[in-house]
């Protein structure tokens, strides 16, 4: 076997792999004696099939086989030997194609580009400032004022009273389609909070303004996509009679709300908003800060960058924005979208930083574990309610979504030790101020 270089260029390669066919056809043979013992065949007792007719019956297959093992094990030799890693799957195509024939040698090109050599980072020339936001006794009231409004009560209006958004009605209802009751259109002393779109689009709507023992004839359509196929886009006319007209009424901040929230007094329940809003406080300084530790690693590292990869994360980004801008395009039936010099030198830096932080944790022997992918899996698996078996199961056969689960925690792992070794200040801050660095970001 014999690999030949006929190109280097930057982090161009190109090789000719010879496989010789006497290789080949010692390769076949092994492969024949090795299953021999086991072969069965009419006329022949199990193990004593003559080698001529076991070429002649698996030959071929197995002369695929062979083949395809010869041109891995001269692809993985020559990596071992080189050191080079691909920035993607080589291209691997072979002379002849169709042409070749059993008693050829096989020659193979291929072709691809080579990961960069990635040069030290000294960390500890990185300086940091992270920002650190105390909860104030504000902001706890505030939490507490909205938890109250969410655990609120509701009281009879005075007679007469208009219902307005954020009121609740009582109301007996029947739904009929085409002047027909249909199952699962009718209620009673059902409290509707007006406003909270808990009904069909259309219904709640018509119902403000009403007064308790007023009837209101609702006019809704289904929507299309409505879980009841045989309700699906029909209109419907609901009679309603109100019962009553109820304002909402926040409940006291008391020890009570407190154990509506599962704490055991209103003082731990200050506490425990207190520990959430500094864990969100620091969750927001860590973004700020992993932000200033990527500019700072761009500066501070350059090295030649696969232009495959590019090309390819400028593409991404470029379709990735045009779908931002057209939300209603759901599938990829659209015209090429070429990427921009913006998107070009903003996936020149995705790639950079990402080699760099990748070369980082390879040789620090940065690993997700089991645990942390369970988790991420988890976490992901809860946008689908009903469905997470569904989800951990297409998880487990899809070896891409696996790795864009695992990307974002390999990578803060790795943001994490650089900036153990960083030169790191802390800064007391505002939240107004820490919003504003967040927000910062984006325009970015």
């Amino acid at each position: 076997m014999q690999v030949t270089e006929t190109l280097k260029d930057g982090l161009k390669r190109s090789y000719t792999i010879t496989v010789p066919a006497a290789d080949l056809d010692a390769k076949v043979n092994e492969k024949l004696v090795e299953a021999q013992p086991e072969v069965e065949m009419k006329g022949f007792r199990k193990g004593k099939v003559p080698m001529a007719l076991l070429k002649k019956q698996f030959g071929p297959r197995i002369l695929g086989d062979a083949m395809q093992d010869a041109i891995d094990g001269a692809m993985k030799s020559h990596f071992d030997t080189t050191g080079d890693r691909p920035a993607l799957q080589p291209k691997v195509e072979m002379q002849g194609g169709e042409t070749w024939k059993e008693g050829d040698d096989v020659i193979v090109e291929m072709s691809y580009e080579a990961l960069p050599e990635i040069p030290e980072v000294d960390v500890s020339k990185v300086k940091l400032e992270k920002l650190v936001v105390k909860a104030e006794d504000k902001d706890v009231t505030e939490a507490l004022e909205n938890l109250a409004k969410s655990a609120k009560n509701f009281e009879d209006k005075k007679k007469g009273t208009k219902a307005k958004d954020g009121d609740q009605v009582v109301i007996d209802f029947v739904g009929k389609i085409d002047g027909e009751a249909f199952e699962g259109g009718a209620g009673e002393d059902y409290p509707l909070e007006l406003g909270s779109g808990s009904f069909i689009p259309g219904f709640e709507e018509q119902l403000v303004g009403a007064k308790a023992g007023d009837d209101v004839a609702v006019k809704v359509s289904f929507p299309a996509e409505y879980g009841a196929q045989h309700l699906a886009g029909k209109e419907a006319i609901f009679d309603c009679t109100v019962k009553a007209v109820k304002g909402a009424k926040p409940a006291e901040i008391d020890d009570e709300l407190a154990k509506q929230f599962g704490a055991e007094s209103l003082e731990a329940l200050k506490g425990q908003i207190t520990e959430r809003l500094e864990a969100e406080y620091t969750g927001a300084s860590r973004q700020v800060m992993k932000r200033a530790l990527l500019d700072q690693l761009d500066k501070l590292v350059k090295f030649d960058l696969p232009p495959s990869l590019v090309e390819a994360e400028a593409g991404q980004i470029a379709h990735q924005l045009w779908h931002d801008e057209n939300p209603d395009v759901h599938d990829h039936n659209h015209d090429h979208i070429e990427p921009t010099d913006e998107h070009k030198s903003l996936a020149e830096r995705r790639v950079r930083l990402g080699l760099l932080l990748a070369e980082i944790g390879r040789k620090e022997e940065v690993e997700v574990t089991d645990a942390e992918m369970t988790q991420a899996v988890m976490n992901q698996a809860r946008q689908y309610p009903g469905q997470e078996r569904a989800f951990f199961e297409f998880v487990q056969k899809n070896p891409q979504m696996q790795q864009q689960l695992r990307a974002p925690i390999f990578e803060d792992k790795v943001v994490d030790l650089v900036v153990t070794g960083a030169k790191v200040s802390e800064k007391e801050v505002s939240k107004d101020k820490l919003q504003k660095a967040v927000e910062a970001l984006d325009e970015l």
